[in-house]
């Protein structure tokens, strides 16, 4: 299979996460948004919405969506929750990470690392979610190692990819412990080298 992402993008370093730790063969293709490379012909043939993580099977299907990309890729491994209730937390994490996390967190970070904006220059009622998203995290993670069950799931790998990277975006992990204990954790089980 071939990926199409971006490797300054979380979403798309979840893809490249997941393929690496289950082993599965893919061609990873390097597709710079920013220089229009979602928005020709044959891109949005494969995905009309123009947008990276896309996934391009050998039988010619595609898939798009980071997390539900990951869902398929995943569905018979370690990183889905045997037990059915247990996979619908994992579930309701993933879809609480696109909706309540990452339009705060990554957003931030886009604005400042990509645009070169002020961190005075953000949105105030972002940043104001991005620390309330990070707080549902702390509390949770305070009594719980991981987000689904015992063993790290795709729920860890979705909330990691832009959680590592938060204080590239101006968001102060220095006062969740928990959240901090549990980025490391993460990343040793998925053979990823520290956050810088």
């Amino acid at each position: 299979m071939k990926v199409y992402g971006d490797s300054n993008s979380g979403n798309c370093l979840k893809v490249k996460w997941v393929c690496d730790h289950l082993a599965l063969p893919y061609q990873w293709i390097e597709t710079d948004t920013r220089k229009g490379e979602t928005r020709t012909p044959q891109f949005l043939k494969m995905n009309g919405a123009g947008q990276v993580p896309t996934v391009a099977f050998d039988d010619g299907r595609t898939l798009a969506q980071s997390n539900a990309i990951i869902r398929y890729l995943a569905r018979d491994s370690a990183l889905v929750p045997r037990d059915a209730f247990t996979a619908a937390k994992m579930d309701e994490w993933l879809f609480w990470e696109q909706y309540s996390h990452e339009p705060y967190i990554a957003v931030c970070r886009f604005l400042l690392v990509y645009l070169g904006k002020d961190a005075s220059e953000l949105d105030p009622d972002k940043v104001k979610r991005g620390y309330a998203a990070l707080d549902r995290m702390e509390q949770h993670l305070s009594a719980s190692r991981f987000f689904a069950g015992e063993a790290v799931s795709l729920a860890d790998v979705s909330l990691l990819a832009y959680t590592r990277v938060a204080h590239e975006g101006g968001f102060d992990l220095g006062k969740y412990a928990s959240v901090r204990r549990w980025i490391g954790e993460v990343e040793v089980s998925l053979g990823l080298p520290p956050a810088r």
